[in-house]
C-alpha cells in the first residue's frame, strides 16, 4: 500500500505511520512539523498544511490510500480557526484525492460529533447529529465527517470514517498531560455525581482500527461511506478511574465536587469573559466540558467488529500498565 497520513507526526497519526511501516507499506507523512524519527523509520516526509490545497494535492500524487488524521482539537477557540482546518482542510484532502485518483480515504472523526448534552449509553452509529453545538471542534468535525460520507456515496473515492473515543496511551499530548497539570495545580474538581461511565481508546488499538478499515475497504463493500465507533469496549466509571490514576501517579486526590448545573453555569460565564475580553488560551471550564465530565458517553462498537473484525488487542488494565510505564519514564523529561 502506498499511503499518506495527514497529521502523521501527531499522537494518533504517528502510531498509524509506525504500524504501516512495520508491515511493509510505503508511507508518506504530510505534516507541518519536522519528524526525523519517522524518516529514520523509513517514512517520506512532506511538510505542508492541509489548508493549502496545492500542497496537499501535490502530496497525494501516486498515493493509493489516505489516512486523514490531521485536525485542530480543543475545547475552545475561534470558530474560523476550527473551520479552516477541520472543514476546509478536509475539503482540500477530498479534492486532492479526486485529482490524483486516490482509491481510499480513512477519516479520523470523533464521537463528539453527536454529543447533545444527554447521557450516551451504548449508543450506536444511527444516533443523529444534534441541532445545536456548544463546541466549535465538535461542530466542525461533524461537518467534515458529513463531507467524507457524501464523497464515499459518489462513484470513485472509497471512504470510511472512524470515531475513536478519548484516545490515550504513551506519547499522549492532550488527555493525560492536561489531567496531570490540573491535578498538580489543585484544579481538578469532580463534576456531577461521579457515577458516569465513559469509553476510552488505547492509542495502539485506535491506530490498528484504521489499518483494519483500510484493508477491508474495497469496491462494493458495505464500508463505503460508513461510520464506526472505536473504543476498548470496556467503559470505565470516569471519576473512580481518574482517582485511581492520580493515586498511582502520586498526585493529590480530588477533594472538591460541584453539580453539573453549577459547572455549566460557570462554564457559560467563563466563555463569555473569554469571548468579550478576547483572552488567549482556554477557559478552565466550558459548558461542553462540564457535560462531558458529568454525563455517561460510551458506545456500541459491534458494527466495527462485524464490518472489519476490529477487536481491542489490549484490556484497559494492560493499556494502563503500558501508559504508567511510559509516564514513569517521562517523569523527569518535562511532563507537566
Amino acid at each position: 500500500m502506498r499511503a499518506l497520513v495527514t497529521g502523521g507526526g501527531g499522537f494518533l497519526g504517528r502510531y498509524i505511520v509506525e504500524q504501516l511501516l512495520a508491515r511493509g507499506d510505503e508511507v508518506t507523512v504530510f505534516a507541518r512539523g519536522d519528524y526525523p524519527e519517522l524518516v529514520a523509520l523509513g517514512a517520506r516526509l512532506i511538510r505542508g498544511d492541509i489548508r493549502d490545497r496545492a500542497a496537499i494535492t501535490a502530496a497525494c500524487r501516486g498515493i493509493e490510500t489516505v489516512f486523514h488524521a490531521a485536525a485542530l482539537e480543543g475545547m475552545w477557540g475561534h470558530w474560523m480557526d476550527f473551520y479552516s482546518v477541520n472543514v476546509v482542510g478536509t475539503e482540500n484532502v477530498l479534492a486532492a484525492c479526486e485529482a490524483n485518483e486516490v482509491v481510499k480515504l480513512i477519516y479520523t472523526s470523533s464521537p463528539s460529533v453527536i454529543f447533545d448534552n444527554q447521557p450516551h449509553e451504548a449508543i450506536n452509529e444511527y444516533r443523529p447529529y444534534p441541532l445545536h453545538y456548544e463546541s466549535p471542534y465538535a461542530q466542525t468535525k461533524a461537518m467534515a465527517e458529513q463531507l467524507v460520507h457524501k464523497a464515499g456515496k459518489r462513484n470513485g473515492l472509497l471512504t470510511v470514517s472512524l470515531r475513536p473515543h478519548l484516545i490515550w496511551g504513551p506519547r499522549d499530548t492532550h488527555l493525560l498531560p492536561a489531567l496531570i497539570a490540573r491535578a498538580k495545580a489543585g484544579q481538578l474538581v469532580q463534576v456531577g455525581e461521579g457515577t458516569n461511565r465513559v469509553d476510552l481508546t488505547f492509542v495502539e488499538d485506535a491506530a490498528r482500527a484504521h489499518l483494519l478499515a483500510a484493508d477491508a475497504l474495497k469496491p462494493k463493500s458495505s464500508l463505503i461511506g460508513s461510520i464506526y465507533f472505536i473504543s476498548q469496549d470496556e467503559p470505565v466509571s470516569l471519576w473512580p478511574w481518574i482517582s485511581d490514576l492520580l493515586r498511582d501517579l502520586g498526585l493529590p486526590p480530588i477533594r472538591r465536587h460541584i453539580s453539573l448545573q453549577t459547572a455549566r453555569t460557570a462554564g457559560a460565564f467563563l466563555e463569555t469573559v473569554y469571548r468579550v475580553l478576547r483572552l488567549k488560551g482556554e477557559p478552565r471550564l466550558t459548558r461542553f466540558l462540564a457535560s462531558e465530565l458529568a454525563l455517561s458517553h460510551y458506545y456500541d462498537i459491534s458494527r466495527a467488529k462485524s464490518a472489519f473484525d476490529y477487536a481491542p488487542q489490549f484490556t484497559m488494565a494492560q493499556a494502563r500498565e503500558k501508559t504508567l510505564a511510559w509516564l514513569a519514564q517521562q517523569s523527569g523529561a518535562g511532563l507537566p
